[in-house]
């Protein structure tokens, strides 16, 4: 074929003066279409000789044809031109053979002709949002805001430029709809498929919703969006089946069982939220959806699966709706060797919209970190094998008639060996908590360090061998048992759940051997966390006597001390746009903090056109008018002995002056608890009502607090941030003391370690920023909509004795302050609420 009928004049022109440069010898080339069809531009990768070149695959994705010639003429390709044009043509590429004078091609390989790209009209879509604008039209009393406009042009940048955006919108800026609108637009415009993350169940149900159908509605385009949550949040049909067959030993578990398979025959989307009720984590953990439990294809109802369909639903989706937890278990599964062209736990996807993306190292550190308890072996164990008064059951006894006839491994013998081991594993396990109940009782927390090797050595390690050891002996049997199951038998459900718990079983002995090897693994933290649960089993695992008390417990953890490195080989450097917004990105004006701990800041240093961008985005509420920072000079240091007697006064005081309509948020639970103690009772008797953390969930929690508009909630860490409180019912914000991170945290504790070794400033760098970030967080819960009105007040002395203090003071947004004795700032308070 004549090279002109694929390749433009220019580009023959400019092959055949690269050839010649190269001596005549192979060059390989990178081609892109006009949009007649014709390679029109190049760029050349590497030099060869008259036999061979190097296929650079740097940039290979983009491109539309892969170039390369013969300088023997012959134009026929090779088996390895084979294999490169077929790899390319996974990815669309074409691939073409010249002869040197560039005056004939061989197309090896045809390129799928790309779409053109359409970019967005920023003025156009802003329009929206302006004054008679779509959007503006459809919402009530609404004002066109400049800096939501000038964040969405920032977005919109980022779809158009193939780049990363990091914004700091604050309060009322409404960045929903500033990335909505581009993401819609670019959707549609574009066919391509967009991903939006967000760290809460509310956030994405408010989009998927309320905004997405508003802002389509607004555009008079219809797109197809689906609402994702974590796999653990479905029904499993099958699983369900096997619990109805094999009844709990707990009467009110199987009550509840009953009344989630009657509504099995109405619901369409399988989803635990959808149920008239919410079951307990004992009843939905057996029946619930496991990625390491599906059968597939192979599954008895894969036609009815409600995770299958929710796929189906997302192939053709052009939006999904999910959690950053789910973001991470795609992602990593994309990383560790799935690609990135293949649906894993979501379709394709190569853009990416992350809201409340201050969150993201925190839910990247939890879904990295890997963990197990002695309640959770007691799970397992009892999936597998339990017995109460005589009667046997578990997977193990339907495992058992599975097993093929020649076996020496008979299905009595099984159960034996299998119940003797579990037996061992449960003494096991209770003697490695109690040994680990003595390293984390008094604070609550223990990081496994060389300075406390001698006593790790002698009373934690040998009961971490022991139970790797119990793991190990009954995989072996669990594994030789499977290996003998009658061929026409490996399907069989039991078969893939006893495959299940046996992985995550060898997961158990995976961390016992990160534990053993602490010293070498200096890359994560070894760590204990101290708990106290009611434990309630119906029956026994190995003949032990079933309980039902309260006891302690421990959970042994495995955490990588850095995880902005996952995050930016895994988010940031395969997608072509990914857009982090929240109202937290910044201290003192500065990305660099939640840019070195996300992976953003190291994301594109190579690239020069993707430069990744950033913009601060101030609130629009009037701070300045409606909100009183109120901070008493007299305020002693959390060090001091009078510091928590002057907390408990004064919030009771400050309270008392609101009227109630407060929220207190402090850093411990005994700090809570005192206030608690000495404000509840006086509050009551004046018809005030005191709710605390801990006696309800957190969402039962917040619905009280919202219906009671006088009320007062007492919490700590999770209120932080994501309490909406708008108008009357919030009129008080308490932070008792400052949001710095226990210095005793062992993964805070192992970061600041780390982040000193490379010759950084733990303090400045790590701790004081994070404190920072959620301080701002606490304020934000005072004003929700530019009407509401109140007083945010700081009780610790810190904040203005601390030459630190100011860098708080400076990320606020500008307010009234009163900076008095305590007496003249509940004066002050008193004027402001009240005028």
């Amino acid at each position: 074929m004549k090279a002109i009928k694929r390749l433009s004049e220019e580009v023959i022109e400019a092959l055949r003066a690269e050839i010649l440069e190269a001596g005549g010898n192979e060059i390989f080339a990178l081609g892109f279409l006009n949009e007649k069809g014709l390679v029109d531009r190049i760029t050349v990768r590497a030099r060869g000789n008259e036999a061979a070149v190097l296929a650079r695959s740097e940039g290979v994705e983009e491109a539309d044809v892969l170039l390369h010639n013969h300088p023997s003429g012959f134009l026929t390709p090779s088996d390895n031109d084979l294999i490169i044009a077929s790899r390319a043509a996974e990815n669309g590429a074409g691939s073409y053979i010249v002869d040197n004078p560039v005056g004939q091609v061989y197309v090896v390989a045809e390129p799928v002709r790309r779409k053109p790209r359409k970019v967005l009209d920023a003025e156009r879509i802003c329009a929206a949002l302006e004054e008679g604008g779509a959007i503006a039209r459809r919402l009530p009393a609404y004002e066109s805001r400049p800096s939501q406009l000038n964040l969405m042009r920032l977005i919109i940048r980022g779809f158009n430029e193939d780049t990363h955006i990091a914004a700091e919108a604050g309060t009322g800026v409404g960045k929903s709809f500033a990335y909505l609108l581009p993401a819609v637009s670019w959707a549609l415009d574009n066919d391509e498929r967009i991903v939006i993350s967000t760290a809460t169940i509310t956030l994405q149900q408010q989009l998927f919703e309320k905004d997405i159908p508003l802002v389509t509605a607004a555009l008079n385009k219809k797109i197809k969006a689906v609402l994702i949550k974590g796999r653990g949040n479905y029904l499993c049909r099958r699983r369900l089946d096997d619990a109805l067959r094999e009844p709990s030993l707990d009467e009110e578990e199987n009550e509840e069982i009953d009344s989630i398979a009657r509504w099995t025959e109405t619901t369409k989307t399988g989803a635990r939220s959808d149920l008239p009720f919410m079951p307990t984590e004992t009843s939905w953990a057996r029946i619930c959806s496991e990625a390491d439990l599906c059968m597939g294809m192979r599954c008895p109802e894969r036609d009815r699966c409600f995770v299958m369909l929710l796929r189906k639903e997302c192939a053709d989706a052009r939006l999904l709706v999910v959690n950053h937890h789910l973001l991470f278990a795609d992602l990593s599964a994309r990383q560790s060797g799935a690609g990135y062209d293949n649906t894993v736990v979501l379709p394709p996807y190569t853009r990416v919209i992350l809201d409340e993306a201050h969150t993201i190292e925190g839910a990247a550190t939890s879904f990295f970190s890997h963990d197990f308890s002695r309640l959770g072996i007691y799970r397992q164990m009892g999936r597998l094998y339990r017995k109460r008064r005589m009667k046997q059951m578990g997977l193990l006894l339907r495992l058992a008639p599975l097993i093929g006839g020649a076996s020496a491994l008979s299905g009595d013998v099984l159960v034996d060996a299998a119940a003797e081991m579990i037996r061992k594993i449960r003494d096991y396990a209770d003697v490695l908590d109690s040994a680990a109940l003595e390293f984390c009782a008094a604070e609550g927390a223990f990081r496994l360090v060389a300075s406390k090797e001698e006593r790790i050595a002698a009373v934690l390690i040998p009961p971490l061998l022991d139970l790797r050891k119990g793991i190990s002996s009954l995989a072996e049997i669990i594994r030789e048992a499977l290996e003998n199951v009658h061929p026409d038998k490996a399907d069989d459900p039991t078969v893939w759940e006893v495959k299940g718990i046996l992985r995550r079983f060898e997961a158990i002995g995976t961390v016992c051997t990160a534990f053993v090897e602490y010293q070498k693994r200096t890359g994560e933290v070894m760590w204990l966390e101290h708990h106290r649960e009611r434990n309630t089993s119906g029956g026994t695992s190995g003949g032990n006597t079933g309980e039902n008390s309260r006891r302690d417990w421990v959970q042994f953890f495995v955490t990588p001390i850095d995880v902005a490195p996952s995050l930016r080989e895994a988010l940031f450097e395969p997608n072509k746009t990914v857009i982090c917004v929240s109202a937290t990105l910044t201290v003192a004006d500065s990305f660099a903090y939640w840019s070195g701990r996300s992976g953003f800041g190291q994301a594109l240093l190579d690239d020069a056109v993707r430069e990744p961008r950033t913009g601060q985005f101030p609130s629009p509420f009037p701070y300045a008018r409606s909100v009183l920072l109120a901070v008493p000079q007299d305020a002693p240091l959390p060090d001091e002995e009078s510091y928590r007697g002057f907390v408990d006064q004064a919030v009771l005081h400050l309270v008392k002056t609101a009227g109630g309509s407060a929220l207190i948020l402090f850093t411990s639970y005994d700090a809570l608890r005192s206030a608690y103690a000495i404000a509840a009772p006086v509050l009551e008797t004046q018809g005030i009502r005191c709710l605390k953390q801990g006696d309800d969930d957190r969402s039962r929690l917040l619905a009280s607090f919202l219906t009671d508009e006088t009320s007062v909630l007492f919490a700590t860490d999770s209120f932080w941030e994501g309490v909406d409180a708008p108008g009357n019912t919030l009129r008080l914000v308490i932070l008792c003391r400052l949001p710095f991170r226990a210095p005793n945290d062992p993964v805070f504790e192992a970061r600041c370690e780390a982040l000193e070794k490379r010759g950084g400033r733990a303090f400045m760098e790590l701790s004081l920023p994070e404190a920072v970030m959620k301080f701002k967080q606490g304020f934000g819960r005072l004003m929700r909509r530019s009407s509401d009105h109140g007083v945010v007040a700081v009780l610790d002395g810190r904040v203005l004795r601390k030459r630190y203090g100011e860098y708080f003071l400076r990320s606020l947004p500008e307010t009234r302050t009163t900076f008095a004795e305590f007496a003249a700032v509940l004066g002050e308070v008193d004027r402001f609420l009240f005028p």
